[in-house]
């Protein structure tokens, strides 16, 4: 639900325009100190062509004061429009989660148990702690943890995809949204949200903007343009000053109206960044919304941006997740077939990614297929976790596989024993990075079975791209050393905590915080809930739990744990944004010099028309060229500031060399060729 088009549709469009004209009031304008300072330009350009038509008081020419003051009324309503088309983005994702929104009755249960008595009440009076039954079909009316129960949930009101996933009691995917839709079987949940303070009520206020606040890095640069409009302000009225002395006690007949001098002042003034600026940090907040990512706060992608430590989880982001048997390794004086033929045997009844593969593996390499057992000569063994062993019984044959010291355990009890051959075999896999699982048959080893953990393809691109800009990578896994060094070897990681406990992640993020850097991790489960709130960008799983989730200061939709990369590049595409818009800005003033100063204090100072580099007509033409330009430049920069300067992995001092040409030098060049254009095109008519 939240990957939608968001191209500038006619309705947002419409809708951007009314609203740049609701935006006017005072109270709004003052939101943006720098606009504040164009909008009461605009109300004085207004009263003097006022005042000038009326002929109360002629400042400058009728035509030259009615121009002025509507560009510079164009160059307000640009700066709402700016804003409003980036709200509009939100607004318009916002209205399709608030339409998965209902108040449905619920089943609210007197206890956890699924066949407990209850009442039906509505979804709204749910409060913490109540439980509630939802049986297929019926959407989860509140926020929660499944405690009894295991179901198919359709979750695409949030998160956009069609395919149901499941949800059940126990482990890391327990945690339920309100809005989303039991398909199968039932669930009882216990309620973990406030009415009105839901996971989707958190969506739609930030994806609308509405509970958006502006960074410390926005507020930074807003104080900073701030303090150059106040210098521009003083130097305005300094000029007013001497305009006045050298007509009145100079004798000096060159006129420089108010018109002219708020002219000069807007132009000065860093509007373009400043009409912009708040339209960036909404557009880069819309931007991981679309990668299906719920920031908490915008403060959250800034910090991404900052991120030079990744931490990362081996197992679905670095490896496919799903262990593939790779090799059969016969040991003291079995045939790889025999082993093969028991370690089939011992799989067919494990539905695990690991066990088919197994299976799927005898087939190829020794055509062992089409078995005839009879049911009541097979009895399976299934995992479990106390014995670390799966297999099955054929009679009087006891065929098992399992984690080598498990099989040790096993043999010696039943008086075999685990040769030092087996143990080389073991010791072989676990150092090019795989699972080892030892077979035997009736007290006497087979051999083992490689298990691969497969490296997704272009992880190893993914991690190079990231240590070029800069940032180190971390695997996390629960592995022993050796198994982790082989795989973070071969995956290009930069380094590796191997049998990573919730104390040892912590430990980790603290001492790379402690050293200065910006730490980002994902997680899923209530072990990870201490680093995750440690971390400065915590990533939690939407199947996760909800303490992983409270800890975490964004929440991925789609749960997928690579999504942590993208999210770091959304982040330094933001910050790179608004420095690059920043330095075109005040690179764009350079032009004005040249082309409103010689203009207004020429008749002053003739020498001033040394500066007049441009070769500009008339100060009309001159004057009205800047203050066109300054306007038209913000519309011209809106579809980069909603869409991000373009990304490109390569180190901080690269990407800083790069767009201090693009948009440095570009900030110059630009704005003398254009206001060169409009002054020819003026000259023709003034």
């Amino acid at each position: 639900m939240m990957r939608k088009n968001n191209s500038l549709s006619k309705e947002i469009f419409s809708s951007a325009v009314a609203e740049a004209f609701k935006k006017l009031s005072p109270g709004k304008q003052l939101e943006n100190p720098v606009m504040f300072l164009v909008y009461m330009s605009s109300v004085l350009t207004t009263l003097l062509f006022v005042a000038g038509a009326t002929g109360f008081y002629e400042d400058a020419p009728v035509w030259f004061s009615l121009a002025i003051a509507v560009l510079l009324w164009f160059t307000v309503l640009f700066a709402n429009f700016a804003e409003a088309i980036a709200e509009g983005r939100g607004k318009a994702q916002a209205d399709a989660l608030r339409s998965a929104k209902k108040d449905v009755d619920a089943f609210r249960l007197i206890s956890p148990d699924y066949q407990a008595e209850g009442e039906v009440v509505a979804a709204s009076s749910l409060r913490p702690g109540d439980f509630v039954l939802v049986r297929a079909g019926e959407q989860i009316p509140a926020d929660g943890e499944v405690v009894q129960g295991a179901a198919s949930v359709d979750e695409s009101a949030v998160t956009g995809e069609s395919a149901p996933v499941i949800r059940e009691s126990g482990g890391d995917r327990s945690a339920v949204t309100g809005g989303t839709q039991v398909l199968s079987d039932w669930l009882v949940i216990q309620v973990t949200s406030e009415p009105g303070k839901s996971f989707l009520d958190k969506m739609i206020a930030m994806v609308e903007g509405a509970a958006r606040k502006k960074t410390p890095n926005e507020l930074a640069l807003q104080i900073f343009l701030v303090a150059l409009s106040i210098i521009f302000i003083l130097v305005t009225m300094s000029l007013y000053s001497y305009k006045w002395f050298a007509q009145n006690e100079l004798n000096v007949h060159e006129v420089i109206s108010v018109t002219q001098l708020t002219a000069l002042l807007v132009c000065l003034a860093p509007t373009t960044i400043g009409a912009l600026l708040s339209a960036i940090g909404i557009a880069g907040m819309s931007r991981l919304n679309q990668a299906n990512v719920l920031a908490m706060s915008g403060r959250a992608i800034e910090a991404a941006g900052d991120v030079d430590v990744l931490l990362l989880d081996k197992t679905g982001t670095i490896t496919l997740g799903n262990r593939q048997a790779s090799e059969f390794i016969p040991v003291d004086g079995a045939t790889a077939e025999e082993l093969a033929d028991a370690a089939q045997l011992a799989s067919l009844a494990d539905e695990t990614p690991e066990g088919r593969s197994i299976v799927q593996l005898a087939k190829e390499q020794f055509g062992i297929r089409e078995r005839q057992l009879a049911e009541n000569e097979v009895t399976f063994v299934p995992f479990a976790a106390q014995t670390r062993m799966s297999g099955a019984d054929i009679g009087t044959m006891q065929i098992r596989k399992g984690a080598a010291d498990a099989l040790q355990r096993y043999i010696e009890e039943k008086g075999g024993v685990f040769s030092e051959e087996c143990r080389q075999a073991v010791d072989r896999v676990a150092k090019a990075g795989g699972t080892p699982l030892v077979v035997a048959r009736d007290a006497r080893i087979l051999g083992v079975i490689y298990l691969k953990d497969i490296i997704k393809d272009g992880v190893k691109d993914k991690f190079a791209d990231l240590r070029r800009m800069g940032i180190k990578t971390i695997m996390i896994t629960g592995d022993n050393p050796v198994t982790a060094a082989a795989i973070a070897a071969e995956a290009g990681v930069d380094d590796f905590l191997a049998e990573a406990t919730p104390e040892a992640k912590l430990a980790m993020i603290r001492d790379y915080q402690a050293k200065g850097h910006m730490v980002a991790m994902t997680g899923d489960g209530t072990n990870d809930a201490p680093a995750l709130a440690q971390a400065d960008v915590a990533v939690a799983m939407n199947t996760g739990t909800q303490a992983a989730k409270e800890a975490g200061n964004m929440v991925d939709l789609d749960s997928s744990p690579t999504k942590l990369i993208e999210i770091v590049r959304i982040g330094k595409q933001l910050l790179m944004t608004r420095g690059s818009l920043t330095t075109f800005s005040i690179a764009n003033d350079l032009a004005k010099y040249f082309a409103i100063v010689p203009a207004l204090f020429a008749g002053l100072y003739p020498q001033l028309n040394a500066l007049n580099v441009m070769g500009l007509k008339s100060p009309e033409t001159a004057i009205l060229s800047a203050v066109v330009y300054n306007a038209f430049i913000i519309v011209a920069l809106i579809p980069l500031a909603l869409k991000g300067v373009a990304y490109r992995e390569a180190s901080a001092a690269s990407m800083l060399r790069h767009n201090l040409l693009v948009y440095g030098a570009g900030g110059i060049i630009v704005p003398f060729v254009c206001i060169k254009l409009l002054d020819m095109l003026f000259g023709l008519f003034i």
